[in-house]
């Protein structure tokens, strides 16, 4: 079953999508999609995952982020902490649902959704078990990118998405590789070799960051957004084992 869904985070409106599966209450997951990006994501690759982890026994929640898709806001406001505020208000809504389990959660992110999920899982002990698929690491990297864009301006035009400076100020702050460490939970890493976006080495270094307990997958060939049938199954099938074995869904 799919429900529609809404949920409050700092007094905005945010909208999800959550796939309940056959045998409830189950271990739940929330899913951050990427910069620009959506609760369906590229190739609707989110409505696909979160169908197959649900047939599989987990609660799935997948939700826009403020000022993407459908939920409230305006995108010349987002940054990196409000993301990080908008996956906390989605796991305590998930943490909430008579349908999930709230002492067995895991967060998936991709792309800056990852580095949303590496910053959250670090700080919340709720977290059971973290996916990152392609996963920024680096955002000193996206910061001196974009400063030579932005200039002296407090607005850049990014392809139509007004994205402002608070966004690029706040960067140099965010340091998952060192927020991620205090995750002590099992964790994995899916990255494409030919990612064009998040250079494959930044999922490199997340394995490094989380120590022992990481396993990171490298999915040949595979764009950004594994944008390729066999690289979508992929990622989802390695992940979909990962999950069920780490949060104890049954199936």
């Amino acid at each position: 079953m799919e429900e529609q869904i809404s949920f409050s985070s700092d007094g905005e409106s945010v909208f999800g999508v959550l796939h309940i599966p056959e045998s409830t209450p189950a271990p739940g997951l929330i899913m951050c999609h990427g910069f620009t990006g959506h609760k369906a994501e590229a190739h609707r690759l989110f409505v696909t995952a979160a169908r197959d982890f649900a047939d599989n026994g987990l609660a799935v929640l997948r939700f826009d982020f403020r000022g993407s898709g459908d939920s409230s806001g305006d995108f010349s406001q987002m940054t990196v902490s409000r993301e990080i505020a908008d996956a906390g208000a989605a796991l305590d809504f998930l943490a909430a649902r008579p349908e999930a389990n709230p002492n067995r959660l895991g967060i998936l992110g991709l792309s800056l959704g990852g580095c949303v999920a590496a910053c959250l899982a670090g700080r919340d002990e709720r977290a059971q078990a973290l996916v990152l698929w392609a996963a920024a690491a680096r955002t000193g990297r996206i910061h001196d990118r974009l400063l030579s864009e932005f200039g002296a301006s407090r607005m850049l035009d990014m392809n139509g998405w007004p994205l402002g400076r608070a966004f690029l100020d706040e960067l140099p702050t965010i340091q998952p590789l060192e927020e991620v460490k205090s995750y002590l939970g099992p964790s994995l890493i899916v990255h494409g070799a030919a990612d064009e976006s998040v250079p494959v080495a930044e999922g490199s270094d997340y394995r490094v960051a989380l120590g022992g307990r990481c396993r990171l997958h490298i999915v040949e060939r595979a764009d950004h957004v594994f944008s390729g049938l066999p690289w979508q199954s992929e990622a989802i099938s390695v992940s979909r084992d990962f999950l069920v074995e780490a949060l104890g869904a049954p199936r």
